[in-house]
C-alpha cells in the first residue's frame, strides 16, 4: 500500500502494511489504542541514519567538523541523548536548554549558547555553566566581562542580504532581529581579544530549512570572508566557524530533497577558498530540523465532520499541538492511518479544537471518506512540533513515545488537569487548608 501520487512519501522508517500505516514495525493504530491521542511518535532508526548521514558528509570533507543539535526543534531530553549517542554536541538557545543538554551527557565543552537579547542573569548562567558564548550583538560584551570572562566566545554575523529559507523563515538581512553585521562584530572581537579571550569563533545563520545546495556554498564564502577579516584583527585563526543550521527537509511531494553532499562540498568548499588559510580552523552546523523532523508523525482521531463546501474534519490535534501550520501557513503531509484504500476520495480541511479560525493543519487535502473515531497522521512533524505546543484552551499538551530498539516507550507522558494548574496555589483554587 503506497501514498498516492502527489502526496510525500514518508522516511523507511515508516510503512504500509496490511493493518495501516506502522514506525519500525509497530502499527500506528496499536499505538494510539495503547498511549492515546494526540500522540507525537518517533522513530529512532530515522534520527540515527539522519544525524550519521549528516557527520559523513562534512567530516570527509572537513575532518575538523562538529555537529551541535539545535535543541530548540525538540528539546525532549531522551531525544537530546539519543543524538549524543551519535555524537552531537548541542546548540542551545535558553539556560534551560543547557540543562537539558548536560543532563543529556553533553559535555560543557561542546554547548554553544546563543545569546538574543540576554538578560544578566542569563548570560551569567551560561558563564556559570561554562559553555561557549555566542553574541548576537558585540555591544553585549561590556555587559558579559562585567559578570565575568568566557573561555569561548563568538558572534553571530548577519551576512546582509538573503534569500535563504521558506514560509519566512528567514535570519538575515536588513530587519531581521538576529546578527551584527561583519564591521560591527569587528569591533566586538578587538575587544574581547583586548580583554584577554583568545578562544575566538565565528557564527551565521541567514535562514532555514533551505533545500538549495548553492545556498551553502555561498554560507561558506561568507564565513571565510569572515575568517580572513577575524584574523586580520586579532592576529588569529578562529577557533571555529559555525554555518549554523538551515539543512532542509520536503514538506511536499513537489519539493526535491537536500542534496546533502552537493551542500557540504559546497559550503567547505568555499570556506577553504575564502578563509585561507584555515589550518587548525573547526567547522560546526547547529542542524535542528534536518536530524528530526521527518522522524516523527502526528497522531491524531477525527471527532466530528461537518458537511459543507468544502467539508470540514475535526480533531483532537489543532495548534495548541502544532502550532506551525497556524503561525506561519507551514504545510505538513496528511495520511489517514488506515490506509487510502480504493477511489479519489474528497478535498477536505482539517481543523482543531481550539476556538481560533487559524486553527487549521491543512486545506484541500484529498483523503478518503472520514467519520468520528478515524485515525490521521501528520507528517514531518519532529522539528518545532511538541517543542511549540501550548496549554491554550486550558488543552494539555500530548504524550510523546519513541519507539526503536527498546520497542515502543513513553518519552513524555501526557498531561493531565491537575497538570495545567499545578502552579496555581491552593487558596487561589478555592482549597482550605485544614
Amino acid at each position: 500500500m503506497t501514498p498516492p501520487r502527489g502526496v510525500l512519501p514518508l522516511p523507511e522508517s515508516f510503512g504500509w502494511r496490511e493493518g495501516g500505516l506502522a514506525v519500525e514495525g509497530k502499527s500506528l493504530s496499536d499505538l494510539a489504542e495503547r498511549f492515546g491521542t494526540p500522540l507525537y511518535v518517533t522513530s529512532e532508526g530515522r534520527i540515527r541514519s539522519n544525524a550519521r548521514r549528516l557527520r559523513t558528509a562534512f567530516r570527509s570533507r572537513w575532518p575538523a567538523h562538529r555537529v551541535l543539535y539545535a535543541v530548540k526543534a525538540n528539546s525532549n531530553p531522551a531525544i537530546v541523548r539519543l543524538l549524543r549517542d551519535e555524537g552531537c554536541g548541542a546548540d542551545c538557545s535558553s539556560p534551560s536548554e543547557i540543562r537539558i543538554a548536560r543532563s543529556a551527557g553533553v559535555p560543557a565543552t561542546e554547548i554553544l549558547y546563543t545569546a538574543a537579547y540576554p538578560s544578566e542573569e542569563e548570560l551569567g548562567g551560561a558563564l556559570d555553566a561554562g559553555v561557549a558564548i555566542n553574541l548576537d550583538d558585540p555591544d553585549l560584551l561590556p555587559r558579559l566581562l562585567r559578570i565575568g570572562h568566557p573561555t569561548t566566545l563568538s558572534f553571530r554575523l548577519n551576512p546582509g542580504r538573503t534569500d535563504a529559507g521558506p514560509e519566512g523563515l528567514r535570519f538575515a538581512g536588513r530587519g531581521s532581529k538576529f546578527g551584527a553585521s561583519l564591521p560591527r562584530a569587528l569591533k566586538g572581537y578587538r575587544e574581547a581579544r583586548a580583554a584577554g579571550i583568545t578562544e575566538l569563533g565565528l557564527h551565521t545563520m541567514p535562514g532555514s530549512n533551505v533545500l538549495s545546495a548553492e545556498h551553502f556554498g555561498r554560507v561558506g564564502a561568507f564565513l571565510g570572508k569572515a575568517v580572513r577579516a577575524v584574523r586580520r584583527v586579532t592576529g588569529q585563526t578562529p577557533r571555529f566557524a559555525d554555518a549554523g543550521g538551515g539543512l532542509g527537509v520536503p514538506y511536499r511531494s513537489t519539493e526535491r530533497p537536500l542534496d546533502l553532499d552537493d551542500a557540504a562540498a559546497r559550503l567547505t568548499t568555499a570556506l577553504r577558498r575564502e578563509g585561507e588559510p584555515t589550518d587548525g580552523l573547526e567547522l560546526w552546523n547547529e542542524p535542528g530540523r534536518y536530524l528530526v523532523a521527518d522522524s516523527t508523525v502526528l497522531i491524531c482521531r477525527v471527532t466530528h465532520v461537518k458537511e459543507g463546501s468544502p467539508p470540514i474534519v475535526g480533531t483532537d490535534a489543532g495548534m495548541q499541538t502544532l502550532l506551525r501550520p497556524a503561525l506561519y501557513g507551514a504545510y505538513h503531509e496528511i495520511y489517514p492511518v488506515a490506509g487510502y484504500g480504493k477511489g479519489p476520495g474528497r478535498a477536505v480541511t482539517l481543523t482543531g479544537p481550539i476556538c481560533e479560525n487559524t486553527d487549521i493543519l491543512g486545506r484541500g487535502r484529498r483523503l478518503p471518506s472520514l467519520a468520528p473515531g478515524d485515525l490521521l497522521a501528520v507528517g514531518t512533524a519532529g522539528a518545532y512540533g511538541f517543542s511549540m505546543a501550548s496549554q491554550y484552551n486550558t488543552r494539555p499538551r500530548p504524550a510523546e513515545v519513541l519507539v526503536g530498539s527498546r520497542g515502543a516507550r513513553v518519552i513524555r507522558t501526557r498531561e493531565t488537569y491537575d497538570d495545567l494548574l499545578r502552579s496555581v496555589p491552593a487558596r487561589e483554587m478555592g482549597v482550605v487548608a485544614e
